[in-house]
């Protein structure tokens, strides 16, 4: 079965026509779904079950369901969640990697009810007083330690409802004062602090089996190039961050990034990036990033099958006690 170095959106609540010979032909190696996408859970599961059809194959479907800011489902249908940062404002220290693994085992069940495997979080970004607001409440502490740990509970209660964790913004998203959604952050910081900081929470989590980079220039490694994009930078991911797992960029269509479609493709690749993610669902721009997008061959097959093999049903789950308990513990 071939599948290529691409994770790919639709635009709207149903497959069109059009978008299902695009992927067939594509056949992108998982699928990301957002807001425009999402209506009623009956709509959500034939989304993703019409997606697999397209392609032929049982495709990861990701989602960035944080809880909080960042959250493509919302209510009635499904729950609200206070941002990461203010849930641990309200929670005993005792009682916070608990009350972390009950919020994600509760998303995950959410998610994998509707056929959605796998959940961009936990984002292991270390927040400083110059950071972005789009990143401040969605952090889970502010020292390596307390992220390292909550991200590691996140990750825990994901797996145990059968949905794949991605670790973002590797190498570390907490000292961008942009957002790279609409221009690229520099960071001027030492590589010493970098490392010992910013760094340190992705090498304690780096066997987790997915991470997305930042579209981040950390100068005192490579000044001209964000990570995304730089050999060096992923380089140090693999080697002095240790790790090995699937490397996916963050969206191609974020204005951090300059160049063409093609050349933002091939510049990720050429760096070391496993697969490249194209969030927005534009049929022009997703054939220009299909021109330049290989076959999945390599350590990358093999890393991205190793993530796809993860997938497992849910664990026996009380919905309602651990809905009970999670608020006794706030």
């Amino acid at each position: 079965m071939s599948m290529n170095a691409a994770i790919f959106g639709c635009a709207g609540t149903v497959l069109t026509a059009d978008e299902a010979t695009f992927f067939a032909d594509a056949k992108p190696w998982a699928f990301i779904l957002f807001a425009r996408n999402l209506d009623t859970p009956e709509q959500i599961r034939k989304l993703c079950a019409d997606l697999r059809d397209a392609v032929g194959y049982n495709a990861p479907i990701l989602i960035d369901q944080e809880g909080g800011r960042v959250a493509r489902l919302r209510a009635p249908t499904w729950r609200e969640w206070l941002p990461p940062l203010e849930q641990m404002a309200c929670v005993s220290p005792e009682n916070a990697r608990q009350a972390m693994v009950l919020r994600y085992r509760l998303i995950a069940h959410e998610l994998h009810a509707l056929g959605i495997d796998v959940n961009c979080a936990p984002m292991l970004d270390v927040p400083t007083p110059d950071a972005h607001e789009i990143i401040t409440n969605r952090c889970y502490g502010t020292t390596p330690d307390t992220v390292a740990e909550m991200g590691r509970a996140c990750a825990e209660g994901l797996f145990a409802g059968g949905v794949l964790p991605i670790i973002k913004h590797i190498p570390g998203h907490g000292r961008g004062s942009a957002d790279s959604h609409f221009e690229l952050p520099v960071v001027d910081t030492d590589a010493d602090t970098l490392n010992t900081i910013d760094f340190e929470p992705f090498r304690r989590l780096s066997d987790l089996p997915m991470a997305m980079t930042a579209h981040i220039v950390y100068t005192a490694f490579d000044k001209n190039a964000c990570a995304t994009v730089s050999a060096t930078m992923i380089d140090i991911i693999r080697n002095s961050i240790g790790f090995d797992g699937l490397l996916m960029t963050d969206d191609l269509s974020m204005k951090a990034l300059k160049g063409t479609f093609g050349e933002r493709t091939s510049a990720s690749l050429n760096a070391g990036c496993d697969v490249v993610l194209h969030c927005n669902g534009d049929m022009d721009e997703m054939t220009q990033i299909m021109a330049f997008v290989p076959a999945l061959s390599d350590k990358s097959l093999t890393r991205a099958s190793a993530a796809a093999n993860m997938r497992k049903t849910p664990e026996p789950f009380d919905v309602d006690g651990a809905d009970s308990l999670f608020a006794s513990l706030l």
